[in-house]
C-alpha cells in the first residue's frame, strides 16, 4: 500500500507562510551531537491542483513526491518526481487501487528556465501526449514482483542526462521498503525518452542489504560521486566516485573503504554517515567550499543536513532544517542546484499532501570553518 512510504508523524498541518530563522550552530566533524533545531521557509508549492504550476488542470497531476533536481547541459534545471497520479485518483490513504483509473505513473519529470527559486520554481513537464505528464520508465505495479520504479538521483554529462533509480519489489512497514535492484536510465533528447541500461543493474542481495540501492549523483572534477543507502531510510550511507565518462560501467567504481578508493564489488564501501539515512541529495558549493549533503533522519523526525570537506568526509554534526513538528510526515529534502553559499532552497514533500513545496533555510556562516580542506591527500 501507498502508506507503506510514509513516516509516522502528527496530524497534517498547512505550511506556514511566516518566516522563521534557521538556528542551527557549528560543530566539529565527526562530533556526535545535533546541531540545535531550526525552521525552514516555505516558498511556494509547486506541484498539485493550487500550486504555481497548476500541475492537475495542465499535466493530470493531482499528486506527486520527490522532485529531484540537476542541471543540464542546456542550462535547464530537471525536476525527477516518483509516484504520480492523476485527478480520479482519492489520495494517499486509498493506496494504490486501480492503476488505470488513478492514471498512476511511476515516475515523471519538469524542465524549468529558471534560476530564482526565491520565486519558487514554474515548469513544463515532459509529455506522452497534450495535457499529460509522462511516465519516463515504466514498472510492472505488482506487489511483490515491481510495484514501482523511484528515482533517486540525477546528472547530466556531456550533453547525456542519466536517472538513478530504484526497483521497488515491495512496501512494507513505513520507512521501510524492499527493492529488486537499483539502476541507470539515460536520455540523449533532453529527457523525452529514456533508455534503461540493464549492464549498470545493482541486485539488491539475498539479505537485503546491499549498499548502493538509493543513490544520489554529484559532479566534480571530472568524477562522479555516487552516494549511496541500502532500501528504506534507516541505513548508512556510503560513497563511490567513477570517471564520469563511465558511469555506466560497473567495473570503473572505485569506493571508499576508509583508507582510500577502491576497485571492486559495493561490498567494501564504509559508512561515511551512520544511519538512520533516508533519500540522499548532495552537491559541492563553491562559495562555501564545502560539500553539502541533505536527507531526511528518521531518529530526529527532521531533514538534515550535513557539510564536509570532502565527499568521502569527515561530515559534520547534523543540523535540522525542517522537522515534522513544523511540517507533519515530511520528507525529501532534495538540493537546488543553484543554491549560493549559506542559502538553501530545497523540495520537501508532506505525505498526507502528497504534493512537493519548494522551501528556504539559511546557514549561519560559521557553519562551514570545520569543513574547510586541509589538503587531505584521501582523494587522490
Amino acid at each position: 500500500m501507498l502508506t507503506h512510504r510514509a513516516r509516522a508523524g502528527a496530524a497534517l498541518t498547512a505550511l506556514s507562510a511566516a518566516t522563521v530563522a534557521v538556528t542551527v550552530s557549528a560543530a566539529a566533524p565527526g562530533v556526535a551531537q545535533t546541531a540545535p533545531l531550526g525552521g525552514a521557509n516555505p516558498v511556494a508549492v509547486l506541484t498539485g491542483a493550487t500550486s504555481i504550476n497548476a500541475t492537475e488542470a495542465r499535466y493530470q497531476v493531482k499528486g506527486t513526491d520527490l522532485g529531484i533536481m540537476w542541471t543540464d547541459d542546456r542550462g535547464q534545471i530537471l525536476a525527477a518526481f516518483g509516484d504520480t497520479f492523476g485527478p480520479r485518483w482519492a489520495g494517499p490513504s486509498s493506496g494504490f487501487a486501480n492503476p488505470t483509473t488513478i492514471d498512476w505513473r511511476s515516475n515523471t519529470l519538469a524542465r524549468s528556465t529558471e534560476h530564482n527559486p526565491a520565486g519558487g520554481m514554474s515548469f513544463t513537464f515532459v509529455t506522452d501526449r497534450p495535457g499529460h505528464a509522462k511516465e519516463l520508465l515504466p514498472s510492472r505495479k505488482q506487489d511483490g514482483v515491481e510495484m514501482t520504479k523511484i528515482p533517486t538521483g540525477g546528472i547530466n554529462v556531456g550533453g547525456r542526462n542519466y536517472l538513478a533509480y530504484m526497483s521497488v519489489r515491495s512496501f512494507t512497514r513505513p520507512g521501510h521498503w524492499i527493492t529488486n535492484h537499483s539502476g541507470i536510465a539515460y536520455s540523449d533528447d533532453g529527457g523525452q525518452t529514456w533508455k534503461d541500461a540493464p549492464s549498470a543493474r545493482q541486485p539488491n542481495t539475498p539479505a537485503l542489504d546491499e549498499k548502493f540501492q538509493m543513490t544520489a549523483y554529484a559532479r566534480r572534477d571530472g568524477f562522479v560521486y555516487a552516494f549511496g543507502t541500502p532500501n528504506g531510510r534507516f541505513g548508512d550511507a556510503h560513497v563511490a566516485r567513477v570517471p564520469e565518462q563511465q558511469l555506466l560501467d560497473k567495473s570503473a567504481y572505485e569506493y571508499w573503504n576508509g583508507k582510500t578508493w577502491q576497485r571492486g564489488g559495493s561490498a567494501i564501501a564504509v559508512p561515511i554517515v551512520p544511519g538512520p539515512v533516508g533519500e540522499i541529495s548532495a552537491r559541492y558549493d563553491e562559495i562555501l567550499k564545502s560539500w553539502e549533503m541533505m536527507y531526511l533522519d528518521e531518529s530526529r523526525e527532521a531533514i538534515v543536513v550535513r557539510l564536509a570537506p570532502q565527499p568521502m568526509g569527515p561530515w559534520g554534526a547534523p543540523m535540522p532544517v525542517a522537522t515534522s513538528s513544523e511540517y507533519p510526515k515530511l520528507y525529501g529534502g532534495f538540493l537546488y542546484p543553484d543554491s549560493k553559499g549559506c542559502d538553501l532552497y530545497f523540495t520537501m514533500t508532506q505525505y498526507d499532501r502528497y504534493n512537493v513545496s519548494m522551501m528556504h533555510a539559511k546557514l549561519p556562516g560559521n557553519a562551514v570553518n570545520s569543513t574547510q580542506p586541509h589538503g587531505d591527500p584521501r582523494t587522490h
